[in-house]
C-alpha cells in the first residue's frame, strides 16, 4: 500500500498540477457563463411577458365612443412612395417617402409614453376569433412599440378605403401575431376603429416573402377596404403575409 501511495505522489508532476488547476478554472468560468446566459434568458422572457401584459391593459381601458370630432379621414394622393426595411430588423423603416395625407380632427387621445419617452396611442382593435387573438393596434411602428402590441405600419386610417398594413411579432407562442401563420382563406378578421365602428374582413390570401419585399403594402385596392397582416416565419428568416378584404 505504501508503495502505491509513493508511486502516485511521484507521478503528480508540476505539469499535471498546472493542468488540473486550468481545468478547475475553465470549469468555474463555464459555470459562470451558463449562469449569465440563463439569467439573460429569464430576464428576456420576463420583459416579453411584461410588455405583452401592457397590451391587455391598454385593451381593457379602451373607450372609442365620441373620440372623433367628425368623419374626416386620411386621404392619399397618387404620389409615388418608397419604403426600405432594415435587413437586420425588417420592421424598422430606414428610408421612407410618405404620401401626402390629411389627418382627422381628433379630440384628446389617451396618449401614453414608453420608457424612452416615445408617444403612442391606440388607433384600432384587431380581433381574430378563429385563433383567439385580440389586441390594440398602436399608431406607428417602432422597435419599442412592437414589444407592446401590434402596430400600424402603412396605409389609411382603420376601416377606410385602402390597404391598412399591421405588423406584429411572432414569439412562437400565443402572444401577438404568433398564431397568424395558421390563418386560412375564409377566416374573419374584425377591426374596430376609433369611432367604435367594427368591420369584418375575410382572408383571401396568405403567402411568404423575403424581408425586403414590401409589395404587400401597395394601396391599389380598386376602391376596396383591405388589411394586410405581417409577421415573421417561425425561423424569423422570412415574412408571412395575410391579406383580407372587407366583407360586403
Amino acid at each position: 500500500m505504501n508503495q502505491i501511495l509513493v508511486a502516485e505522489k511521484i507521478y503528480v508532476t508540476p505539469e499535471l498540477k498546472r493542468k488540473k488547476k486550468m481545468y478547475k478554472v475553465d470549469f468555474f468560468i463555464s459555470v459562470f457563463l451558463v449562469c449569465i446566459l440563463f439569467s439573460y434568458y429569464i430576464y428576456a422572457e420576463y420583459d416579453k411577458n411584461k410588455t405583452a401584459e401592457m397590451s391587455q391593459e391598454i385593451l381593457a381601458s379602451l373607450t372609442f365612443e365620441d373620440s372623433l370630432v367628425d368623419d374626416t379621414t386620411i386621404k392619399f394622393t397618387n404620389e409615388s412612395w418608397v419604403v426600405v426595411l432594415n435587413t437586420e430588423d425588417p420592421f424598422t423603416i430606414i428610408n421612407e417617402q410618405p404620401q401626402e395625407e390629411i389627418k382627422p380632427n381628433v379630440l384628446a387621445r389617451d396618449v401614453s409614453y414608453t420608457s424612452s419617452g416615445q408617444e403612442y396611442y391606440t388607433v384600432a382593435v384587431i380581433n381574430i376569433p378563429s385563433i383567439n387573438v385580440k389586441y390594440p393596434v398602436l399608431n406607428t411602428t417602432t422597435d419599442e412599440l412592437l414589444k407592446i402590441s401590434p402596430t400600424r405600419f402603412w396605409g389609411p386610417e382603420p376601416n377606410e378605403v385602402g390597404n391598412l398594413c399591421i405588423v406584429g411579432h411572432n414569439y412562437r407562442n400565443s402572444r401577438f401575431f404568433s398564431k397568424v401563420i395558421y390563418l386560412d382563406n375564409g377566416d374573419i378578421i374584425e377591426i374596430t376603429d376609433e369611432t367604435g365602428r367594427t368591420l369584418a374582413y375575410q382572408v383571401y390570401d396568405k403567402y411568404i416573402v423575403e424581408p425586403k419585399d414590401v409589395a404587400c403594402t401597395s394601396q391599389r385596392t380598386n376602391g376596396m377596404k383591405e388589411i394586410t397582416l405581417i409577421t415573421c416565419t417561425n425561423d424569423s428568416s422570412k415574412r408571412v403575409i395575410v391579406k383580407a378584404r372587407e366583407v360586403i
